[in-house]
């Protein structure tokens, strides 16, 4: 992974912090699931699963830390790597899907983080039930919060990724034409 790559995973995981520890009035309404999708998505699996441990121990510093940060990163890193393996399938991922996908991540976040539950108290089914409501919440914030930064975020690096190529197509260029002189 290259320089520019850490630090876009950098700039994504910050907005992720400073998205969560101002949603944090809100229950389970957050950007950082969308975000790691989106960072999963544009630049793969292992992009995104720094981006996940990133985001929850820096934004768990401000909130709190306990037995289920472990479960949130396992969450988050397994829906930033499913996110990585459709980014890179060959064809084009229509934006519903994708938002479809954000949503479902808010059900199946919510799932995970219920285990800690069954391991501490060994009682799973009344608090996953109980919790429904608030995956609810995180499953339409997922949705909503995808809606509006996928488009913006999508064009921002499909020009970088554009750039990127135009630059090592140059460089290329340059080191072959050098070797001839």
């Amino acid at each position: 992974m290259n320089t520019y790559k850490l630090t876009l995973v950098a700039l994504l995981a910050s907005l992720a912090v400073v998205g969560r520890f101002a949603f944090a009035f809100l229950p389970n309404i957050q950007p950082v699931t969308s975000l790691i999708i989106i960072a999963g998505l544009f630049l793969g699996p292992l992009a995104a699963a720094i981006m996940a441990i990133l985001t929850t121990f820096l934004s768990n510093i401000l909130l709190g830390m306990g037995i289920w940060t472990v479960w949130q990163v396992v969450a988050w890193v397994f829906i930033g790597v499913i996110s990585g393996f459709i980014g890179k399938s060959k064809r084009k991922t229509p934006t519903l899907v994708i938002v479809l996908y954000a949503a479902f991540s808010g059900y199946f976040y919510g799932l995970i983080i219920s285990l800690v539950t069954y391991q501490v108290a060994g009682k799973f089914w009344p608090y996953y039930l109980a919790g429904l409501p608030f995956d609810t919440y995180h499953a339409v914030g997922n949705a909503m919060v995808m809606l509006v930064f996928y488009p913006i975020v999508s064009k921002f690096f499909i020009k970088y990724a554009q750039d990127r190529f135009t630059i090592q197509g140059n460089q290329n260029t340059k080191r072959g034409t050098e070797g001839q002189v």
